[in-house]
């Protein structure tokens, strides 16, 4: 999962001068090969077993390398292997390393590695947020459950260069999900010496991408990309640096980036209108959530009334409106204009329909049956969400919305660094909380069975929706029309009936970015930036 959030500031200046004035065509640094950049969040950790946010994926993806890399089009082509075969059955894939793929310290890339880190990730003991990502995986969900050993997992070192691949059923997408950070190998000799150590600094981990990473201390705000001069495809790197810095407020940011110090940086949702006509404003509408999910542990949100009610009390078109000025409304949890479903040639949304949208009496009509239930009138429940600003806005819209339309509701805010957020869901330490997600893949099944969803599995035992899940994944796997009917299901009772999730929005991915640079690329998922096609002019 990879969750993200733009930051907001104030405005200091009148529109129009901003508008006049916003103008970076001079190049940021002294070097044409450097670029400088900001993020809206400071880096969890550089494990791909346990990273579990948006900033961490980034720069595992600029820094390492997987199976497949996405090209240019955002198309998934071969990259740590050369070549691949597959069975009759579609279900046992055997890739050919590249031979001339190395880590940055000079130890070849081996099948074992990918055999190291996949095992790391599915390991209960690791506690991974993607290990959801391995149901894919012969015997993966089994193992995260705690029911068969690490070992049995679906991957096999055949020889030094040659990796097999077993898959509980076949499926179409598979170059798309192994692109994914969760799948990439990780140097078996430094895993082995450093332990829990590994991939907590940026000194503590050792790159096969297009970039090492330098001067991440494990807690610190500023990092860079620097070229890493044994990846095996190092020509087709044309930067040298990518300098990287957290910068909480738009208003620093966008201040940075007029003054010539930034070549790009993330507008959040109060600079939109501002910036929209300026030529070098850029926006796409992308298949990242914006959504809330409960804790079904507590006894008020375990109770399927309250979380029916605020599902359908908050008025997401005014949210996107009037606090987020880009993206759209979501009804689903799955995206919209993003998955075209082969049996009817439709977008998934539209084949699915609204499943959670706003309805004021009907919100109240549950809001009253889970007073009854809960045998009390005022209720108080908190929201938790990151500390950034565009989350702290959208925690305070929603705590309006549901104050004001469910009476005797009181909503208390707590928002801390995504790094604590995200431990605290883990843990359970939440009653609900607000976050972002972007797929790693274009199939409804990402978005039902990992999307940000904290906890689904270990928490949510609806049998129908595993049911409908598990018939997608095995019976249906090569029947489109009832797999269709499958995935629609699972989402109904998930979203509608169960309100285990509440989807909110599809973000609107916003920057600034100086003209002088070229090939800046963003993921076909999200807000996660490519730097290694970068030139700037």
């Amino acid at each position: 999962m990879r969750h993200k959030s733009l930051l907001t500031g104030i405005m200091v200046i009148a529109a129009a001068g901003v508008l006049a004035a916003c103008s970076n065509s001079s190049n940021s640094s002294n070097s044409k090969k450097v670029m400088n950049t900001a993020t809206s969040n400071e880096i969890s950790t550089l494990d791909s077993s346990k990273y579990g946010d948006t900033t961490s994926s980034e720069v595992l993806q600029n820094s390492m390398e997987g199976l497949y890399r996405f090209d240019k089009n955002n198309q998934p082509k071969l990259a740590g292997a050369t070549s691949v075969s597959k069975s009759k059955d579609e279900k046992v894939y055997t890739y050919t390393l590249r031979k001339n793929a190395k880590w940055s310290n000079g130890d070849p890339v081996t099948a074992q590695d990918y055999v190291t880190a996949w095992r790391r990730t599915v390991d209960p003991k690791n506690s991974s947020l993607d290990s959801d990502s391995y149901a894919i995986i012969k015997n993966g969900t089994k193992i995260t459950q705690g029911n068969a050993s690490v070992n049995s997992l679906g991957i096999k070192a055949l020889d030094k260069y040659k990796l097999q691949i077993t898959l509980e059923n076949p499926i179409p997408y598979l170059p798309q999900i192994l692109e994914g950070a969760q799948f990439y190998p990780q140097n078996t000799k430094l895993v082995k010496k450093l332990g829990s150590k590994y991939g907590t600094s940026s000194q503590n981990l050792v790159y096969n991408g297009p970039f090492v990473v330098k001067g991440w201390s494990g807690s610190n705000l500023k990092w860079s990309f620097i070229k890493n001069k044994n990846y095996w495809d190092k020509s087709l790197v044309k930067i040298d640096r990518v300098n990287m810095q957290v910068i909480r407020e738009t208003s620093t940011g966008v201040n940075l980036f007029r003054s010539g110090n930034l070549d790009y940086t993330p507008l959040s949702s109060d600079f939109v209108k501002q910036y929209q006509n300026n030529k070098e404003y850029h926006s796409q509408v992308t298949p990242t959530n914006g959504y809330m999910t409960f804790n079904l542990k507590r006894k008020v949100t375990g109770n399927v009334h309250v979380r029916r009610a605020i599902s359908q009390a908050i008025d997401k078109k005014l949210l996107v409106k009037t606090i987020l000025h880009a993206g759209k409304v979501s009804n689903g949890i799955v995206a919209s204009n993003f998955i075209k479903d082969e049996v009817t040639g439709k977008d998934y949304r539209e084949d699915a329909g609204d499943l959670a949208v706003y309805n004021k009496h009907a919100a109240q009509k549950e809001w009253k049956l889970a007073q009854s239930e809960l045998g009390k009138k005022k209720i108080t429940l908190e929201l938790l969400t990151s500390d950034i600003d565009d989350a702290k806005r959208v925690g305070e819209f929603i705590q309006s919305d549901l104050m004001k339309n469910l009476p005797g509701l009181t909503i208390k805010l707590r928002s801390i660094p995504l790094k604590s957020r995200l431990s605290n869901t883990t843990n359970h330490n939440y009653d609900f909380v607000y976050g972002t997600w972007q797929p790693s893949y274009e199939d409804p099944i990402d978005f039902l069975t990992i999307g940000g969803l904290f906890n689904l599995e270990p928490d949510y035992h609806n049998d129908n929706f595993w049911k409908q899940i598990n018939l997608a994944r095995s019976t249906y796997a090569t029947d489109p029309k009832k797999r269709l009917n499958a995935l629609i299901n699972a989402e109904t009772q998930l979203i509608k009936k169960d309100a285990f999730a509440v989807p909110l929005y599809q973000a609107g991915a916003s920057y600034l970015l100086n003209s002088n640079v070229q090939n800046f690329q963003l993921s076909p998922y999200g807000n996660v930036a490519y730097y290694w096609n970068i030139k700037m002019k």
